[in-house]
């Protein structure tokens, strides 16, 4: 059944949590901690305690960010395979569990969005969907506004490879020893839809934020992290 979203953080501020390995230093996560990580020697969850100062926010986790820590109050998905893989995770994830993808619409525990055909790139006002922009992290924006926030901060919307050649702050997409396909990154398909959301959050009078200071999206205000929590 198709979910309406409801007005619950109306004024207030939404932080969502991307992929990008930008997370990384912006939460000064040490070197050793996020290698284990990257080798799974250690949970996602271990980046937590360095991520309080966010612990008390209104946050939407994308994908695989759920796992970071229950303080996240919504994880947003529009992949089936990563649905199907994460089930029994998502089931028992103690948050919000919002999908745009059709594979959950009759799934109970999971607020089913229907995507906007009319309206695929930008941000949808129709509370019963989003505009898909080509990724799940670009679509949560349609959901942050759709709860009547007025500012969004961006975290991991990095949008390319850090120097390190990473592609994100985890390995759960692929084997860590596997060699990098370049032909294969998604970057420039998921960029498409950033002008259009821009020119759709200036109209709705929503302020969004990237806090990255290197990220390949250059429509909205890059800021660090001490910045933004200084806003």
């Amino acid at each position: 059944m198709i979910w309406s979203v409801p007005k619950i953080w109306e004024g207030g501020d939404a932080w969502i949590l991307g992929g990008g390995p930008s997370i990384i230093d912006q939460f000064n996560i040490p070197k050793e901690v996020s290698e284990k990580v990257l080798l799974k020697q250690l949970p996602l969850s271990a980046y937590s305690s360095y991520m309080k100062l966010i612990h008390d926010k209104h946050v939407i986790g994308i994908n695989i960010a759920y796992l970071i820590g229950n303080w996240i109050d919504i994880v947003f998905f529009g992949d089936k395979n990563f649905y199907l893989t994460h089930k029994e995770g998502l089931f028992n994830f103690p948050g919000l569990k919002i999908s745009c993808n059709p594979e959950v619409e009759k799934c109970f525990w999971i607020k089913y969005l229907a995507q906007d055909k009319a309206k695929h790139l930008g941000i949808t006002t129709n509370p019963k969907m989003i505009s898909w922009n080509k990724n799940s992290g670009a679509a949560a924006i349609s959901l942050a506004v759709h709860t009547g926030v007025k500012r969004i901060f961006l975290l991991g919307f990095d949008m390319k490879l850090n120097d390190a050649n990473k592609q994100h702050w985890h390995s759960e997409y692929k084997n860590p020893q596997e060699p990098l396909n370049l032909r294969k990154l998604p970057f420039q398909r998921h960029l498409t839809g950033f002008p259009s959301i821009y020119k759709d959050a200036k109209n709705l009078n929503v302020q969004i934020y990237n806090v990255n200071s290197d990220s390949a999206i250059t429509q909205f205000p890059c800021i660090n992290l001490k910045e933004a929590l200084e806003l």
